[in-house]
């Protein structure tokens, strides 16, 4: 007998997250169509996290597609040291207009993490060209920024570092801004002196680390206090770019602008993996001289794919069209009726929303962690109910694609009503 995609995947694969030893069998997706995934028995599921944060027009969607294929039939791949091909260069042209201003230059690399690798090593290469080295680094409590190391150093100490916390280079961490804080914290930030080189930091939402919603307001001022103190800025937009919090990126909600931005995740629309950071020319400068030692030396042999920046540009294309705007705006709204619903129900508490992000905890009795023993509970329940929902320990988010319309958003909501009677029923305790 022919074994299934599962069957044989479970012979081969490790799969990311995942504690192979007690994990059920992975469902086998064979095919993807707007908001909807299907299995290798014909069950579709509603795809409510854009497949980890990435897919914001729809799977397979027709004019990526077509625009994958016209670029298939005339370049695949080329070195981009010493030669440069027509998609990287109108990507990084139609790009930078968009985005919070000052960004003057595009870096290309393969994902997120290693967007913000290139930041960092932009960051101390800059002060160490300009004769002026500087060595800390600033990064949010429960920051999540990738899993490479340098990565890694600037997130919070978690489950996701702890086998590796003694590998990683020392960061002072600050509190989210509040109205209340913002004192202390510019004070912590003094009593470093002049060697913080840069502050790296997820606009307005913390994703992994539990999706920790704070105010423009309050960031703003924190960093413009860093802007007074010669501090770097690293805007790191690579789950709230692309128009998850409400604008087309966060930083458009915070008046001082950063010196870099990272991106990944929905820059080709959840079709191919790659990453960006853009930096001011300021920065760029930095590294011109006729001294090779003042080069910055990284790169990737995948850099600037053609076939990945084709699938970019449509995205981009997709995304600045009126429909993608009202597309959200229908979403946030339709999110805003179901929080205040979930606000009633006395088993769910800190009810969050942010433009087309919904998120929320459910009480357990214990301490609300990614490894609360919740989530195996809500895994297998939304399995069941066919609606792809891939939750934070005990805290449930709700991201879905664009496209996704108002039925299949209705039948999400009404999953997770659905699993919180089941929970308070007993069945999930």
């Amino acid at each position: 007998m022919q074994k299934s995609l599962s069957e044989r995947d479970q012979a081969v694969i490790w799969h990311p997250y995942t504690q192979m030893q007690t994990a059920p069998a992975p469902v086998g997706i064979v095919k993807g169509e707007g908001a909807l995934l299907t299995d290798e028995a014909g069950n579709e599921y509603i795809d409510a996290t854009s497949s980890w944060w990435v897919n914001i027009h729809g799977h397979a969607h027709p004019y990526i597609t077509q625009k994958l294929a016209a670029q298939a039939a005339v370049l695949h791949h080329s070195i981009f040291a010493g030669y440069t091909n027509e998609p990287a260069v109108a990507l990084a042209e139609q790009l930078l207009p968009v985005l919070p201003d000052k960004q003057a230059r595009v870096f290309y690399s393969d994902n997120g993490s290693t967007a913000v690798e290139v930041a960092l090593k932009m960051t101390i290469q800059y002060w160490q060209n300009k004769g002026l080295p500087r060595r800390k680094l600033l990064a949010f409590h429960d920051a999540y920024h990738g899993d490479t190391f340098g990565a890694m150093s600037v997130s919070a100490r978690s489950v996701f570092t702890r086998a590796f916390d003694d590998y990683l280079f020392e960061v002072t961490f600050l509190d989210l801004p509040t109205t209340d804080n913002l004192p202390e914290l510019t004070a912590q930030i003094d009593a470093l002196g002049d060697d913080t080189a840069a502050f790296i930091f997820e606009p307005l939402i913390q994703g992994a680390g539990g999706m920790l919603m704070y105010e423009a307001a309050a960031l703003n001022i924190l960093l413009a206090h860093c802007k007074s103190k010669g501090i770097l800025l690293i805007a790191d937009e690579i789950m709230t770019g692309f128009g998850r919090t409400g604008t087309n990126f966060a930083m458009d909600q915070v008046a001082t602008p950063p010196d870099m931005i990272t991106l990944s995740k929905g820059l080709t629309g959840g079709t191919m993996a790659m990453g960006i950071t853009t930096c001011t020319a300021e920065m760029y400068e930095a590294f011109l001289s006729n001294d090779k030692l003042k080069t910055l030396f990284h790169g990737h042999s995948f850099t600037a794919n053609p076939l990945t920046c084709a699938a970019a540009l449509a995205s981009l294309e997709l995304f600045l069209a009126p429909s993608c705007a009202e597309n959200r705006l229908r979403i946030a709204r339709q999110h805003q009726t179901f929080t205040n619903t979930l606000r009633e129900h006395p088993a769910v508490k800190n009810v969050r929303q942010t433009g087309t992000i919904v998120a929320f905890e459910i009480q357990t009795g214990e301490a609300d962690s990614y490894i609360n023993d919740l989530s195996g509970f809500l895994h297998a329940f939304f399995r069941e109910k066919r609606v792809m929902l891939r939750p934070l320990g005990n805290t449930l988010y709700i991201l879905p694609p664009y496209c996704i319309t108002d039925a299949q958003l209705e039948a999400t909501y009404n999953s997770i009503l659905e699993m919180l009677a089941a929970y308070t029923a007993g069945k999930g305790k």
